[in-house]
C-alpha cells in the first residue's frame, strides 16, 4: 500500500484467537518497505480435529445500499476473521429481499460447498418487529415467505404467522431458530408508565420451539444475559449464541465485521458435517463472545451437560480457562443468576486457568462468564463481553423454579 513519509504502524489480525499484530516502521524513501507478520496463537486451543470452532451465527450477504457482495467474496471475509462457519441469512430489507436470487444459482446442498476454510451455511432471519426477530440456520429446502409480517400500512400488516408458526415451518426442513439481537433494556412488565412489551420470546421458549439464543450480538449483552437467566431460572434449557448481524456490502456496516461477534461450538472431528455442528449448537457445547474466549467445566463436565445429584453438595469442582486480545475486568462463575465465585486473572487480565470447587445446594445452572466496563481496542463494541452455556444441575430430581421470574 502507498503511505505517507514518515513512522507508519501496521497492524494485522485473524480473529480472536491469535495475538494481534503490531509494527512500527520508517517509511524514509520511495523504496518498498517490507513488513512479515506473523499471527501467534494465544494459548486457547489448537485446530486438531476436536476442538472449538468460531462461528458468527448471524451474517447478511447483501442489505440494501450500492454495492454488491458475492458467496466467494464473503468467504474470504469470513477466512479473514478466522471463522470457519458462518450464516447467510437471507432476510427481508423493507420489502426486498437482496439475497433471494441465489436460491436458485446454489440449489440444496451446493449452498454450503464454497469455500472449505469459511463454510458459508444458508438460512433466513424472518424480520417480524413485533414478535421479535429470529434467526433461522441451515434451511434444507426453500425461504419461508414473505419472510416477515407485521409490517404497518403494507400488505403484509397482518400478525400473522406469528414466531411459533415460523419455527414449525422451519423445523420441518431441519432448520434451528434463534432469537436475534433480542434486548438492549430489560423490559419490565410492571413498569409505569406501562411498557408495550410484544415480543414473543417467553412464549417461545415455553412452548419449547427456541433452540438457541443470541447473547452476544447487535443488542446490549448483559441486558440480554439478564433475560436470558430468569428462562434458565424456570428450569428451560437455552443455548448461547451469537451472532454479529453483519451487513457486509454497506462501506459502513451497521455493526460490524463477519465474527465481530461469535460462537464458538465445541466440534468433535473436523472437518464436521453441518447436520452434527447443528446437534453441537443445539446441545449447547458453546460459548458466546466479542473478544474473551473462555472454557468452563464443572464436576469435570462440558457446558450443555447435565450433572445429577442425590442431594446438596458441598463442593463440586470446576477448572476455567481464559484468554483474551484484551483486558478483562470481570471473570465470574453464576449461578442460578448470581454471581457465585469471583477470578483472578494474570496481571495483564488477559489469561487464566484456574482450578477450584463450589457448593451447588439446589438444581439449576452455571455459567461462566468474563467482561469488561468499557470498549477496548481492538474490540470494537461497548464492552467486550464472553459468556458460556450452562452446565445444568439436577439435586434429587427437582427442576429448576423461580416463581419471581416466572
Amino acid at each position: 500500500m502507498d503511505v505517507p513519509m514518515g513512522k507508519v504502524t501496521v497492524e494485522a489480525s485473524q480473529g480472536l484467537d491469535r495475538k494481534l499484530f503490531r509494527q512500527t516502521v520508517e517509511i524514509t524513501d520511495r523504496r518498498p518497505v517490507q513488513v512479515n507478520v506473523k499471527l501467534e496463537p494465544n494459548g486457547f486451543g489448537s485446530a486438531g480435529s476436536e476442538h472449538w470452532s468460531a462461528s458468527d451465527l448471524h451474517v447478511h450477504m447483501n442489505y440494501g445500499g450500492s454495492y454488491l457482495n458475492d458467496p466467494q467474496r464473503l468467504a474470504r471475509m469470513a477466512e479473514a476473521e478466522g471463522v470457519e462457519i458462518f450464516h447467510e441469512l437471507t432476510v427481508n430489507k423493507e420489502q426486498r429481499i437482496p439475497d433471494i436470487g441465489y436460491w436458485n444459482i446454489f440449489p440444496g446442498s451446493e449452498r454450503d460447498q464454497i469455500d472449505p476454510d469459511a463454510r458459508m451455511v444458508w438460512g433466513q432471519e424472518f424480520h417480524t418487529s413485533y414478535w421479535g426477530h429470529r434467526g433461522i440456520l441451515h434451511l434444507k429446502d426453500q425461504l419461508l415467505l414473505p419472510g416477515y409480517a407485521g409490517y404497518p400500512n403494507t400488505a403484509a400488516a397482518s400478525l400473522y404467522p406469528m414466531n411459533a408458526d415460523v419455527y414449525d415451518m422451519a423445523h420441518t426442513q431441519g432448520a434451528l431458530v434463534g432469537a436475534v439481537h433480542p434486548f438492549d433494556s430489560v423490559p419490565d412488565p410492571f413498569a409505569k408508565p406501562a411498557q408495550q412489551i410484544t415480543d414473543e420470546l417467553p412464549v417461545d421458549v415455553a412452548l419449547g420451539k427456541l433452540d438457541y439464543m443470541e447473547i452476544v450480538g447487535f443488542s446490549d449483552h448483559k441486558s440480554t444475559a439478564e433475560v436470558w437467566y430468569k428462562l434458565l431460572n424456570l428450569g428451560y434449557r437455552l443455548p448461547a449464541g451469537a451472532g454479529t448481524d453483519a451487513t457486509t456490502n454497506y462501506a459502513a456496516p451497521i455493526r460490524g465485521q463477519v465474527g465481530f461477534d461469535r460462537a464458538y461450538v465445541w466440534t468433535p472431528g473436523w472437518p464436521v458435517g453441518i447436520d452434527t455442528w447443528l446437534d453441537e449448537l443445539k446441545q449447547g457445547r458453546t460459548f458466546a463472545t466479542n473478544g474473551p474466549l473462555i472454557e468452563f467445566k464443572l464436576g469435570g463436565q462440558m457446558v450443555g451437560s447435565e450433572l445429577k445429584f442425590d442431594a446438596p453438595q458441598p463442593s463440586v469442582p470446576f477448572t476455567v480457562k481464559l484468554r483474551s486480545i484484551v483486558p478483562v475486568d470481570h471473570l465470574e462463575i453464576v449461578c442460578n443468576g448470581q454471581v457465585v465465585k469471583t477470578l483472578s486473572t494474570d496481571a495483564t487480565k488477559e489469561s487464566a486457568d484456574i482450578s477450584g470447587s463450589l457448593p451447588l445446594h439446589e438444581s439449576g445452572w452455571c455459567v461462566l462468564r468474563a467482561w469488561s466496563e468499557k470498549a477496548e481496542y481492538p474490540v470494537m463494541d461497548n464492552y467486550s463481553y464472553a459468556t458460556t452455556s450452562p452446565v445444568y444441575v439436577s439435586i434429587a430430581g427437582k427442576r429448576a423454579y423461580s416463581k419471581k421470574d416466572a
